[in-house]
């Protein structure tokens, strides 16, 4: 499986290229930052986060691309600043067909280090072991991109399996209602039958 990560942000969106399989040793196929330059006007920001987007997909067509689940911080503007650096990353690969899983910060960091609480520097000292790089990338958006892929690749295999069993018990949920359904209405029919005056 070939995993594009994206760390969403609209100054630098870290975006990371994994490849491999749950249990096996993993490879990077690329790392870098979409840069935008923070006076420019949002629109023209957003733009450039996606042409730097459809760079990579185009480079390295990916099966999947990992983004990092938004969520709530105190500073509104950054938050709303990698929302929109976050649905662009989702568009683009939506446009192409291509499926997109998204990861909290906290999955991320205990899927990689063990640990949901780790920092910067142990995601990017644990990608740079699992990839066996010479060096931690930078800028921590670049390691961060790789730590969303890796995540995606180990979790991908137990998410199908809960998803399928979720689809299995909803159509097991459906045909029993469905047969209970059948037999309620039948049922009266039947009692009328019987009774003779």
């Amino acid at each position: 499986m070939r995993v594009l990560g994206v760390d969403p942000g609209l100054t630098r969106c870290g975006v990371g290229v994994v490849e491999g399989v749950a249990g096996r040793p993993l490879t990077m196929r690329g790392v870098g930052v979409v840069r935008t330059p923070a006076d420019a006007e949002l629109g023209l920001r957003l733009v450039a986060v996606e042409q730097g987007i459809e760079r990579w997909l185009d480079e390295y067509a990916p099966e999947c691309v990992a983004v990092e689940r938004v969520f709530s911080q105190h500073n509104v503007r950054t938050v709303m600043g990698t929302a929109q650096a976050s649905a662009v990353a989702m568009l683009c690969a939506a446009r192409r067909g291509i499926p997109v899983a998204l990861h909290t910060p906290s999955e991320v960091k205990a899927a990689v280090t063990g640990s949901g609480r780790a920092d910067k520097a142990q995601v990017g000292a644990m990608v740079t072991r699992l990839l066996r790089l010479d060096a931690p990338p930078k800028p921590a958006d670049a390691a961060d991109a790789l730590a969303l892929a890796i995540c995606h690749i180990w979790r991908a295999p137990a998410q199908n399996r809960l998803e399928q069993a979720v689809a299995q018990n909803r159509l097991q949920q459906a045909a029993a209602l469905h047969a209970a359904q059948a037999a309620s209405q039948s049922a009266p029919h039947h009692a009328s039958k019987g009774r003779t005056a």
